[in-house]
């Protein structure tokens, strides 16, 4: 018949810890002995092999020695522990998370002390934060007097929204964003995008959407062209130009001529700014939307059709 009284290497052997381990559980009354032998030994009851059991498993999971002992008490309730322990393991996890993304981003991009600062800070901010840093960048390109109120939707839709459990690619591209958005010159650039697409749209006051941007129709008119792989400056582009510089000349108000069209290379040289796709490209790895197309191609054909076309 098997002992129910095991001695500190019974009770190791038995439990998996260590004779060392299980004498500091013992001295600190986590399980302590319920007789000695006549050589003055420990000896324990089957009720210390389930009690050790319980406290190997809850020090994997990571808990402190007191509260473990309250547990093994039955002084504190272990669901209330268990619910406690994993909300401070999910923030835990979160700064993990924020510090391998700075840290990844920094070797990857090779940053300076300075710059891997500001990305330690910006990973760090709260949602308070983040919504004051981008909404400070939104006001400053898109209200003013000359910009239409009705563009709410548009810069909703320029907002990033970091998930509270984001991918570590999701907080790479927040830190990176936020970045771009602090840049006073591209501050300056997207300002300028607004105020031509202010240009625009309809000077009556009548309310509404805002007009389709130029962006949009260059996709529309320019893809097929690039498609089929015609040349920009020879003539089977000579219609999609005359579409294009038509709409443009209809938006403004004024004659399609060729200094319309030098205008309209330089909207579009603006809009092509490289940051202004780079931006919409991180936006939508924060948002979790798929990756938006790129005009660039587009973009190019367009300004490289109107310069052949205005050239002296």
């Amino acid at each position: 018949m098997e002992s129910d009284v095991y001695s500190i290497g019974e009770l190791a052997r038995r439990t998996g810890l260590t004779v060392k381990t299980i004498r500091f559980y013992s001295d600190r009354g986590i399980v302590t002995p319920t007789d000695r032998s006549p050589a003055g030994y420990r000896l324990y009851d089957t009720d210390a092999v389930a009690r050790l059991d319980l406290v190997r498993t809850l020090r994997e999971l990571g808990l402190d020695l007191p509260t473990i002992r309250k547990v093994a008490d039955r002084e504190l309730s272990l669901p209330e522990v268990a619910a406690a322990h994993a909300e401070a393991l999910a923030v835990q996890i979160r700064v993990l998370r924020l510090r391998r993304a700075v840290l990844t981003a920094v070797a990857e991009r090779g940053s300076t002390p300075e710059e891997m600062e500001l990305m330690h800070q910006l990973a760090l901010l709260s949602e308070d934060e983040r919504r004051r840093l981008i909404g400070d960048f939104l006001d400053a390109v898109f209200r003013g007097p000359d910009v239409a109120p009705v563009w709410a939707g548009v810069m909703r839709s320029m907002t990033p929204e970091l998930p509270d459990n984001p991918e570590p690619e999701q907080i790479q591209a927040w830190v990176e964003l936020a970045e771009l958005s602090l840049d006073s010159d591209f501050r300056a650039v997207v300002r300028q995008m607004t105020e031509d697409q202010a240009a625009e749209q309809p000077q009556n006051g009548t309310a509404g959407p805002p007009r389709r941007d130029i962006a949009a129709t260059v996709h529309d008119q320019v893809g097929p062209a690039l498609a089929a792989g015609i040349d920009p400056a020879s003539s089977q582009a000579d219609p999609i130009v005359a579409a294009l510089t038509a709409h443009y000349a209809d938006l403004l108000g004024r004659p399609d001529d060729g200094e319309l069209r030098r205008r309209l290379a330089v909207r579009l040289e603006n809009v092509n700014d490289p940051r202004r796709e780079r931006y919409l490209q991180l936006l939508a790895v924060v948002n979790g939307w798929p990756a938006p197309e790129s005009l660039t191609p587009a973009f190019d054909w367009c300004v490289q059709a109107l310069r052949t076309r205005t050239q002296p």
